[in-house]
């Protein structure tokens, strides 16, 4: 029944799923971010805040989470919705991220997360997929603005 009233349209999306291993180097972690630049164009849903969270995500997975002989990888989901999914799993899921004080003992280990912490919806840290490995997700919804 039409009484006039038409419902506000809403964006549906199918999801969507990237994954590709990269070796655990810089090159590597430089290639993780151009490749969710392609992606995300790919799939109309750029985000620059993306971009800065894979870049130190890949990063603090080839500084800190480095098996030599071991790649990492990167994992990128679109939901229906249009929440974005990074995730980034090493090789190290003995050493888990967290975030230092900024004013605190003067290391620099740390400092990206707060990078991540304030871009994301969310982030967090799971062990697995397999033994001894880690992944590090962060979540965002594509078009949110800069913190």
């Amino acid at each position: 029944m039409n009484n006039g009233i038409h419902a506000p349209a809403q964006r549906v999306l199918a999801a969507r799923h990237f994954t590709i291993r990269l070796s655990s180097t810089r090159r590597g972690a430089r290639l993780a971010r151009l490749l969710t630049e392609r992606q995300l164009v790919e799939w109309d849903a750029e985000s620059e805040p993306a971009l800065h969270v894979v870049a130190e995500l890949a990063a603090n997975a080839v500084l800190h989470g480095r098996v030599p002989g071991r790649d990492f990888r990167l994992t990128l989901r679109l939901d229906e919705v249009g929440v974005l999914r990074m995730e980034v799993t090493d090789a190290r899921g003995d050493r888990h991220p967290r975030i230092k004080d900024p004013a605190g003992d003067g290391e620099e280990s740390g400092r990206g997360l707060l990078l991540v912490e304030a871009y994301a919806d969310g982030w967090g840290v799971v062990d697995g997929p397999g033994p001894g490995c880690k992944t590090v997700w962060a979540e965002m919804t594509p078009d949110r603005g800069r913190p």
